[in-house]
This record gives structure tokens, C-alpha cells and sequence, in this order.
């Protein structure tokens, strides 16, 4: 294992360890005047890996800018990084650019941006072939082939000849394990390698990393945001927050007795850790049914074909309940939503929403319905128009509604604020002074202003870190106690489901393929798809 002591003040010298493939010492990152890393220092020996976890902000990625010599001309690097003995940080950039690529790996976060859309994945393949040294096209043609087939890509010859565009999220990031394996680097820096990837994917890619790590010996730096993952992938842990290292040492020492406080709010904010820790807020509803979906059908036209979104999907969620929808993209979740919501029209079959049909209105006869039915969108950075202040974003619908006087409005908004957890001082504030958590908080509190019956939440904390993610879901399930709210609940994150929601309907390929209480569900799957995905959960601390 990497030798690390383990951390628990702001800074904490670390005897280095002689044997490390990469070792940083006291290092300390500032952009401009603003210090972003300080004092970080840790060792990372040679077929092993390490986990840098926290929260945005915390640092993660300037470290591995740092190791990989790619920080912006605004950042400055001080301290050492040791790879193989040779400081980098000291190295001219002629010296180290052979060392990138060839020596030292990077998977980066988003591989929609990594390539290049007006090249073929063959054409930038050659880049990463050319690194081992003279041969012909032929030959490095035949390794690209080779190492595409190892991890896993099962027309190699298809997917050198496509773009980017023409293969899916889980395959682009592939072909990028693919071309960083490629020259047999000793090192790969993974920066959220699985973040924007379904969760049966993700597990694949980390099943793959995992093995290409153990078969070539190359150590792995993973930059995560997701505990979970870390627990299970990583034989070590660095804990940072603002830059800091608030503990560090092996994962099943660090996950079985964290001893900073901030690790502790970090294992204890992690839902695959901690199935039942909402269970106190939790209700028992028994009340009649709120949402009734009953054979629903929705298709569209794509390139002159017709392709069946959502086939013959029935579902009811009880008054006071919450019901999730899960599955991969492109099983149908947000379609279903859309026409729960009366934005699409469905082909056949009947939405009836507190008693009222949504199916065959027009636009102007569902606006009594929707009064009833409002939705929390996904992201809060895209949700809230940037120019208006809280106060108009959340008073918005009562405006259209003509609801009250302006006094009125006003103290509904106030009202609302209140019971999200936000102090009326933000009212006058636009979103771009507001953080992540604030601005979903804004979000939810637009839904209930309107005081309704259900509230569609649509992945309402995926674009959250699980601290913040972990405030939202106490606020609506305290909201849901007190006022009684009917939720159906579109995730991904079926840990989080597990925590949240009463029932479960597992969706793939447009079709319900198992529904039930999600306990009933997710311990016991009778479909093959559902247990797939139930296993694809990180299932707890690697070693314990």
C-alpha cells in the first residue's frame, strides 16, 4: 500500500517514501494571488492506486494538472513532484513532454470534449501509436486494433473508422482508456473518468481500469468526487477540502474510523454508505392515488424511422409518496416525465394527475393542472435565468397565475424561501451569488410557491456534490412530512433511490421491466436488466 500516515491537521509532513513511482511533496498551487492547493503531499507506488476525493473546489484537479504539467499561465506550482525519481516541476518543457502521453496517462473527465469531432478515431489513434517509437501505418494500425480489443470494444475496426459523434458515451471513453494504454504508460491520471456515464457503464470502465492496472502494473491516480468509488477502487485516500489535506492513508483504515471531521461528513453524505440514514424522516403513506399512468405509448420519427420511446407504460404513485423512475439513458425516464407534465402528447393510453385527466387537453385547459403539478429541473446552473433575482424567479408563477396582491406574493415568497431553508436576505440576490445548493434550494422553493400536490424531480441533485446533495434531500423529504407532497423522482443514482424513494419502476428500452417497493426491488430483482444495474451500486469499502 501507499505509505502514507494518515492526516488529520491542515498540514502534516509526510516522510517520503523512497520506493514511490510518484511522489508530491509540499506542494502548493495559487492562480494569481489566490492559493487553491497548499502544503499537499502524498506517495503513490508502482502497480497501486490512490484516490484524490473531495468536493468541487477542493482541489483534486489542480493536483493532477499539477503532475501532469498542464496548469493554465495563471497557475504557479511550487513544491515537488517526484515521478521516477525526476522532480517534473523542475524539468524544461522539452524534457517533459516526452514523458507525457508516453510515461504518464491522462483519461480526462469528458470524452465528448477529449477528441476531435472532424477526425476519425483512427486518425487520432495514430497519435498515441506514434509514441512507441518508428513503424509503419500498418503496424500501428494493428496495435491500435489490438489495445481497442483489449478494453473491450467489440468491433475495433468499426470504431477506428467512426468520429466521435457516431459511438456512444460508454465507448468514447473506451477508446480514451484505449489511447492512454496504448504506449504502456507507468502512470494514468483518471480525472472523473465515470462522471457523465450510466451507472452499468461505469462499473464496466472501472472493471476495466482496475484489470489493465493489475495485467500492465501501472499505478492509477483517480480524481473522484464519489466516495463510493473511491472505497471500493482504491487502496489509498486523500481526503482535501479548500485545497487542504484533511486525512490521508489506506481506504479501509480511512473508511472504517475516519478520524478528521470532515472525512466523518463525507462517509455519513454518501448514500451507497449509508442506505438507511434518512430513514427518520421518512413517511408511511396510505393515501388514495395522486398520479394514475395507464398504458402510455410515445413514438417519434427519426431519419424516416419510427422509434418507440415509451411502450405501453403503467404506473400509480399513492398521495404523500415517492415514486422513482431508473434506468439507463435513453430507457425512457425523461419522455415519461414529459408526458406526465403534458409537454408531449402520448400516441395511447391515459395520465390522470389528483383526479384530473392531462392526456387530449390543450395548453390553455392544462394550466389548471399544472398549478397541481410542478417540476424541479436537473441542473440549477441552467435552470434559473442568470438576470432575474431570487425573489422574481420564485414569485414567477404567481404572477401568471394572478394569485393575490403583491403584498400577498410577497409574503408567499417568503413562505416558500422559509421552508427550503433560505434566509430572506438572498431575495434581492441573482444566481450567479448563490452556490450550487442554494440555487436548487431557489429551484424547489419556484415548485412549491404554487403550493402543489406533486413535484417532479428530474435528477434534482445529480449536479451536486453529496454534502450539498445530502442538505437538498433532507429538505424534501422534511417538505414531503409536513405537507404532505406527492414526488416522482427521475435518477440515476440508485443508492440515493434506495434512500428516498417508497416504489421503484425500472425502465429500459421504453418498457417497465420490474416495479415495486424499491426495498422489495433492489434486494430481491427478478429481471436480469434490474439486478444488472443493482450490482453495478459500489458495494462497500475495498478490503473490508
Amino acid at each position: 500500500m501507499a505509505t502514507q500516515d494518515r492526516l488529520t491537521l491542515d498540514r502534516v509532513d509526510v516522510v517520503p517514501d523512497t520506493a514511490a513511482l510518484l511522489r508530491v511533496d509540499d506542494l502548493t498551487v495559487a492562480y494569481g494571488h489566490h492559493e487553491v492547493v497548499s502544503h499537499v503531499s502524498f506517495s503513490l507506488r508502482r502497480g497501486e492506486s490512490l484516490a484524490l476525493i473531495g468536493e468541487s473546489g477542493s482541489g483534486k484537479s489542480t493536483i493532477a494538472r499539477s503532475v501532469l504539467r498542464l496548469l493554465p499561465r495563471s497557475g504557479h506550482a511550487r513544491g515537488v513532484v517526484s515521478f521516477d525519481g525526476q522532480d517534473v516541476l523542475s524539468l524544461p518543457e522539452r524534457r517533459f513532454r516526452p514523458l507525457r502521453g508516453r510515461a504518464i496517462g491522462f483519461v480526462p473527465q469528458d470524452p465528448g470534449h477529449a477528441l476531435n469531432p472532424v477526425r476519425t478515431i483512427g486518425s487520432q489513434a495514430q497519435e498515441a501509436a506514434a509514441l512507441l517509437g518508428p513503424a509503419s501505418r500498418a503496424e500501428r494500425t494493428g496495435l491500435v486494433l489490438d489495445t481497442f480489443a483489449q478494453v473491450g470494444l467489440d468491433d475495433p475496426r468499426r470504431v477506428h473508422d467512426s468520429y466521435p459523434h457516431e459511438l456512444s458515451g460508454g465507448m468514447l471513453q473506451r477508446v480514451l482508456i484505449g489511447l492512454t494504454v496504448l504506449p504502456r504508460p507507468a502512470l494514468i491520471v483518471a480525472d472523473e473518468p465515470t462522471s457523465a456515464l450510466d451507472v452499468t457503464i461505469q462499473k464496466r470502465i472501472l472493471d476495466l481500469l482496475s484489470r489493465l492496472r493489475e495485467e500492465l502494473d501501472i499505478s492509477l491516480l483517480l480524481i473522484t468526487h464519489d466516495l463510493a468509488i473511491a472505497a471500493e477502487r482504491a487502496d489509498s485516500l486523500v481526503v482535501l477540502k479548500d485545497g487542504v489535506v484533511q486525512e490521508a492513508g489506506d481506504t479501509a483504515t480511512v473508511f472504517a474510523a475516519p478520524a478528521s471531521a470532515y472525512a466523518r461528513q463525507l462517509h455519513a453524505d454518501v448514500p451507497a454508505l449509508n442506505p438507511g440514514r434518512y430513514a427518520h424522516l421518512r413517511t408511511s403513506p396510505a393515501g388514495p392515488a395522486k398520479i394514475e399512468v395507464s398504458g402510455v405509448t410515445k413514438s417519434f420519427t427519426v431519419e424516416g424511422f419510427r422509434l418507440t420511446a415509451v411502450d405501453d407504460v403503467s404506473f400509480t404513485v399513492g398521495a404523500g409518496e415517492t415514486h422513482a423512475l431508473v434506468g439507463e439513458s435513453g430507457s425512457g425516464k425523461t419522455t415519461t416525465i414529459r408526458l406526465l407534465l403534458g409537454l408531449e402528447k402520448p400516441d395511447s393510453g391515459g395520465i390522470t394527475v389528483a383526479g384530473e385527466e392531462v392526456t387530449g387537453r390543450s395548453h390553455q385547459s392544462l394550466r389548471s393542472v399544472r398549478r397541481h403539478l410542478q417540476l424541479v429541473y436537473q441542473n440549477p446552473f441552467t435552470s434559473l435565468d442568470p438576470t432575474w433575482t431570487v425573489e422574481r424567479l420564485v414569485g414567477e408563477s404567481l404572477d401568471r397565475y394572478k394569485i393575490g396582491d403583491r403584498r400577498e406574493r410577497s409574503a408567499r415568497v417568503r413562505e416558500a424561501l422559509d421552508a427550503v431553508g433560505l434566509r430572506a436576505e438572498l431575495l434581492s440576490r441573482k444566481p450567479s451569488a448563490l452556490s450550487g445548493g442554494q440555487r436548487q434550494r431557489v429551484a424547489i422553493a419556484r415548485a412549491l410557491v404554487l403550493r402543489p400536490d406533486v413535484i417532479v424531480l428530474d435528477e434534482p441533485t445529480s449536479a451536486l456534490d453529496v454534502t450539498v446533495q445530502a442538505g437538498i434531500v433532507e429538505v424534501l423529504l422534511s417538505l414531503q412530512a409536513e405537507l404532505g407532497l406527492t414526488y416522482v423522482f427521475v435518477s440515476h443514482d440508485l443508492a440515493l433511490v434506495r434512500q428516498f424513494a417508497h416504489t421503484v419502476s425500472v425502465m429500459h428500452r421504453g418498457r417497465i421491466v420490474e416495479s415495486g417497493p424499491v426495498e422489495t426491488v433492489f434486494d430481491a430483482p427478478r429481471e436480469p436488466y434490474t439486478r444488472a444495474l443493482v450490482e453495478s451500486v459500489p458495494a462497500g469499502v475495498k478490503g473490508l
